[in-house]
């Protein structure tokens, strides 16, 4: 008899802030930015959330927050129903185990002189998981889970193209085989005609592994292919969310109909 899927949340966010200093004003009394402000947002095992918003309105924060590397100023941060809002190093090793992240740029995000098999087993090798010879096996199933040929484990980031590398992070991004995935905007820095091939592959990949996962996007649009639940955010705070057809064919805010008038659509036709 199989165990019965956890319903506590993988990550919890309970009225959580983020400020910071501002470049502007006095040396003595700078302005202060709410880069999140009185957010709460939970991500279920299993569930994709889409963040909407523009430039600027605090969605990488979020995530940034929501995946451990940013402390929040006020609020509550729960991961797996503990409490970990003044993380420990522990506590931080632990949820990067379980939260994985794409980045936008994967030219930035990998490193420009280790060949992707050594990309690949780093996190296995700095969490001590394996063998050898484990650690080579799961190197190469990698590779097959994100589409790539056995011949690019060999070269360095700088001989693929665009798709490969955000390919190859997002075979990093799993090699702990995480319960969650944070994608901030993985598709922004990639040619047109290929967007919609990496999205094809995420989707596909939350299917077959379970995965729960933030993707994150100025576009909503995109947002709509991908995801489960939907939040808009919008200077800092969440203006509006609920499942994703409901919110896209009625939704209650102006600021939501606009994305929607904004962005016909950044994916590839042949979706």
């Amino acid at each position: 008899m199989s165990s019965p899927v956890s319903t506590t949340p993988i990550i919890d966010l309970r009225n959580v802030e983020v400020h910071f200093k501002s470049r502007t004003g006095p040396i003595f009394r700078p302005n202060w930015v709410k880069a999140v402000d009185d957010v709460t947002l939970s991500l279920a095992p299993g569930e994709t959330i889409g963040l909407v918003g523009e430039s600027g309105s605090g969605k990488s924060t979020l995530a940034n927050v929501m995946c451990g590397l940013q402390a929040p100023t006020a609020g509550q941060v729960y991961f797996q129903g503990r409490e970990v809002t003044r993380r420990s190093a522990a506590d931080r090793r632990a949820m990067g185990r379980v939260v994985s992240v794409v980045f936008q740029d994967p030219s930035t995000a990998l490193n420009a002189r280790m060949i992707v098999r050594d990309q690949l087993a780093d996190p296995l090798h700095v969490h001590k998981i394996g063998s050898a010879a484990e650690r080579e096996a799961r190197v190469k199933e990698l590779a097959h889970m994100v589409g790539l040929p056995s011949s690019v484990l060999d070269a360095l980031p700088g001989q693929l193209s665009g798709g490969q590398r955000q390919r190859v992070a997002i075979a990093r991004a799993l090699s702990l085989r995480p319960q969650a995935i944070i994608a901030d905007e993985p598709t922004s820095a990639l040619d047109v005609s290929v967007r919609a091939q990496i999205l094809n592959l995420l989707t596909d990949l939350k299917e077959e592994l379970g995965l729960a996962m933030v993707f994150i996007s100025h576009d909503i649009q995109t947002v709509r292919y991908i995801s489960d639940r939907i939040a808009v955010m919008y200077h800092g705070r969440l203006v509006e969310q609920g499942p994703a057809e409901k919110l896209l064919e009625n939704p209650d805010q102006d600021y939501t109909r606009s994305l929607l008038g904004a962005a016909p659509s950044l994916l590839h036709p042949q979706l």
